[in-house]
């Protein structure tokens, strides 16, 4: 079972042309999905039945025995195929794999006192579906699973408890291996059962339960995964665990001797073996009988299991090596591979990986399948119901992929790579009739298709503006998000990439309090307190936590968005942000009410406005250019009291192009910047009046631009220039001017206190009034490129990175 020795079957291509008539001119590579039946298993079962005459096994005639006697053999045989002692196990017939799971927990339903679930990281959704019945339930990895094994039980608080561990013996996501050994460890307490997941496995290696190592209470199995044909399931069940059926309530037909109905209830059920108790019902007998037949001619055409798995094992090897050997034109890797390197440890016959362009940017799944599909490429892609797999390989963590749900990515979808992450992978995976020609075939694909022997071009529709490919000129000095509307901001630390969605900035004011009468957003305009409201993004924990200045007392609430998935309840209401009315979910817990109502004097509840809305639930970009900023070119003198050698903004011809730019919780646009030189302007005229300097939290801008540093040889960009600015590129990423920022007395809270101050809007009344209105900072939004590269397909900016200015 652990043997890794290669060996090409070469008969394999001439037994396929006559054996597996589908397979002609396609490649296919789900084999770890449904492997194909032979013709000959399909021609003797045809034969089988028209030539014999076979009835219910619950019936006492001819037809009726020789259907019996046939599930008896059919049983016994398969024991003997995964070389089990039937006097230390016993096999019942099920569905599927998923079916004798459920059948496994049926047991588990009725022991007294409820049971726990461990599961291993790599499992099957439908094995971790049990967790949902559990009273306690764990995923663990193979370091935990150890440490359990060495005595650290992961149900510290209730160690004794009937407890089931379930783990697969092959990642069916990416065909790693587990040992068939943890099982016998916990053989000898018994208040814990072992489930194997041996579907993966048992597909294309030999499944040797007779092997001293061998201890697992129940192994589930997948006929059809192994021979094609029929499409029926197995449980075996060890005998020393038959005990957990014992309190099952339910009984079907064929399962118990006797049954009183009227006007007293009683039944007495099948004593003899476990599968008589368990098997509800009429048995599929015909797909009983169709297994008989597949255990034959599959031996007849591939020998033993043992050579089944030196044949995939060559073929994996080469699938790997070679999608490992693909290149770009510029030497960038084609493929990311998240199988071990079956050259190195042992693994089945499967092979996960996903594409790269030259650029770096993923290659979506649903432009993969599209391709596949026109060149007859049967391929498994997405997240292959092994949702710990697939998190732990593409580094998910539990609030992204809750997140990504909420943003409306479902299996199937095309929405397949999100916020810079792929969602799912592509499997290859091999069986018995699997030929090099396969992997030939299936590589010369990946290479017609996906290798660049020279980069792709920006699409000549969006190019860069000349003026931003030339020497920068300032620098981002700092980056905030203001997680809830007009509360204190998160600063992003040095040196990470902060994400830039189509809204703004990532996590920027998608919460809003509410006043609990009116329904209206409260802002930092009547209550200064709420600036003493500072957040933490803490995406280790998938949490946004909130703490009040010079207070112990705080909250936390889940980064993840979908009321279905949250912790607390949450409804749809209707409110108005900045007199707009929008559809915005409200959290209903008392806790994280009671909270914001007490630091700030006023009953309110939080609300959430998460990105890609529709409806009500979006909103648009209010800003524009404004008269000022429309002026001629010609420069004139800013009024009031500032520098005169100050220039006035000049006009720009696209400035009053209409938008459908969405926006969150912001009050105009996706994105507030301001320029340090400006504020530094304004800070002078505030102290020609001896007022305190204004600092650039006042502003509560996302980004702030600085000028040039002492070695830097740039031109410096004079106090409000921004004004007449165009676009702006920001290390990779471009983004439009789109009109000045607004200000109101908001501007005098003191970020720190919570306290109103004069300034700075007394000198801006003097020295930025234009048209009656004052006016500090600029709104931008983020161009969206078509470019296929790593940096647009998930555009991000990081404190520190150089900005052209085109303007």
């Amino acid at each position: 079972m652990d043997s890794q020795a290669i060996e090409y079957n070469e008969s394999i291509q001439q037994l396929r042309d006559v054996q597996f008539p589908m397979l002609k001119d396609s490649i296919y590579l789900d084999h770890a999905g449904a492997t194909v039946p032979s013709k000959v298993l399909m021609d003797e079962f045809a034969s089988e039945l028209t030539s014999v005459l076979y009835g219910n096994p619950h019936s006492g005639s001819l037809p009726s025995q020789l259907s019996t006697d046939q599930i008896d053999n059919v049983r016994l045989r398969l024991l003997e195929f995964f070389k089990a002692d039937p006097d230390e196990y016993d096999l019942v017939f099920v569905a599927n794999a998923t079916a004798g799971v459920k059948l496994v927990l049926d047991g588990l339903r009725n022991v007294t006192g409820g049971f726990n679930h461990a599961y291993h990281l790599a499992c099957h959704t439908s094995v971790i579906g049990v967790r949902e019945e559990a009273k306690h339930s764990i995923c663990v990895d193979d370091a935990q699973v150890e440490g359990w094994i060495q005595g650290e039980i992961p149900f510290q608080d209730d160690p004794l408890s009937t407890t089931l561990f379930s783990y697969t013996a092959q990642s069916h996501m990416d065909g790693r291996r587990y040992p068939i050994s943890w099982a016998r460890h916990f053989q000898a307490q018994h208040h814990i059962y072992t489930l194997l997941d041996a579907a993966s496995l048992g597909a294309t290696s030999q499944l040797n339960m007779s092997h001293p190592d061998f201890a697992a209470d129940f192994v589930i199995l997948s006929l059809y995964k192994i021979f094609g044909f029929p499409d029926l399931g197995v449980l075996l069940v060890r005998k020393s665990a038959e005990r957990l059926f014992d309190q099952r309530k339910y009984f079907g037909g064929g399962t118990v001797d006797m049954v009183v109905a009227g006007r007293e209830q009683w039944h007495a059920r099948k004593t003899g073996f476990l599968h008589e108790r368990l098997e509800d019902g009429t048995l599929p007998f015909h797909n009983i009988i169709a297994a008989g037949i597949a255990l034959k001619t599959f031996t007849s055409l591939f020998g033993s299991m043992d050579r089944v798995s030196r044949h995939t094992t060559y073929l994996t090897r080469h699938l790997y090596a070679g999608l490992r050997k693909l290149q770009h034109g510029n030497g960038h890797a084609v493929c990311t591979l998240y199988t071990p390197n079956p050259a190195l440890e042992s693994t089945g016959p499967v092979v996960s990986f996903n594409i790269r362009n030259s650029l770096g940017a993923w290659v979506t799944l649903a432009e993969f399948e599209k391709l596949a599909i026109v060149n007859k490429v049967h391929i498994r892609t997405g997240g292959l119901c092994s949702p710990g797999g697939i998190a732990a390989a593409l580094d998910l963590q539990p609030w992204e992929m809750r997140k990504n749900f909420s943003a409306g990515f479902r299996c199937g979808l095309d929405s397949d790579v999100m916020n810079g992450k792929p969602v799912g992978v592509i499997r290859a995976s091999f069986g018995a009739m699997s030929t090099k020609a396969d992997v030939d075939g299936f590589l010369g694909f990946i290479q017609e298709f996906f290798v660049e022997a020279t980069a792709p071009q920006l699409p000549d529709e969006l190019p860069i503006p000349e003026n931003l490919v030339g020497k920068p000129s300032l620098r981002v000095k700092a980056i905030t998000v203001y997680p809830i509307k007009s509360c204190g901001g998160f600063t992003v630390p040095t040196g990470m990439d902060w994400s830039i969605r189509p809204e703004g900035l990532a996590w920027d004011r998608e919460w809003c309090l509410l006043h609990k009468g009116s329904g209206q957003a409260l802002s930092q305009k009547r209550y200064p307190r709420m600036a003493l409201l500072r957040p933490i993004l803490d995406f280790d924990a998938g949490l946004l936590r909130i703490h009040c200045q010079g207070s112990p007392r705080s909250v936390s609430i889940p980064l993840s968005a979908d009321p279905s998935y949250l912790e607390i309840n949450v409804r749809q209401t209707k409110t108005r942000v900045c007199g707009e009315e929008i559809a915005a979910q409200m959290y209903k817990s008392e806790e994280l009410n009671d909270f914001f109502s007490q630091v700030l004097g006023v009953p309110c509840v939080l609300a959430r406005f998460p990105p890609g809305g529709r409806g009500l639930g979006s909103r648009l970009n209010k800003a524009k250019m404004q008269k000022h900023q429309q002026a001629d070119r010609a420069l004139r003198l800013l009024p009031g009291s500032l520098p005169e050698d100050v220039p006035s903004p000049p006009d720009s011809d696209s400035e009053q192009i209409k938008t459908d730019t969405k926006i969150l919780l912001s009050n105009e646009s996706p994105i507030l910047m301001i320029h340090s030189a400006s504020l530094d302007a304004l800070n002078d005229a505030i102290a020609e009046h001896g007022g305190a300097p204004a600092t650039t939290a006042s502003f509560r801008a996302n980004i702030v631009l600085e000028g040039p540093r002492k070695d830097d040889e740039w031109d410096e960009r004079p106090a409000f220039s921004e004004d007449s600015w165009r676009k702006v590129r920001i290390g990779c990423q471009t983004f439009t001017l789109l009109g000045a920022c607004r200000r109101c007395q908001m501007v005098c809270v003191d970020q720190e206190t919570g306290e109103r101050k004069q300034e700075p809007l007394a000198t801006l009344s003097k020295t930025r009034r234009f048209n009656g209105k004052i006016y500090f900072g600029a709104h931008m939004k983020h161009d969206e490129v078509g470019s296929p590269s790593e940096e647009n397909q998930h555009p991000t900016i990081r404190v520190g990175e150089q900005v052209v200015v085109d303007g």
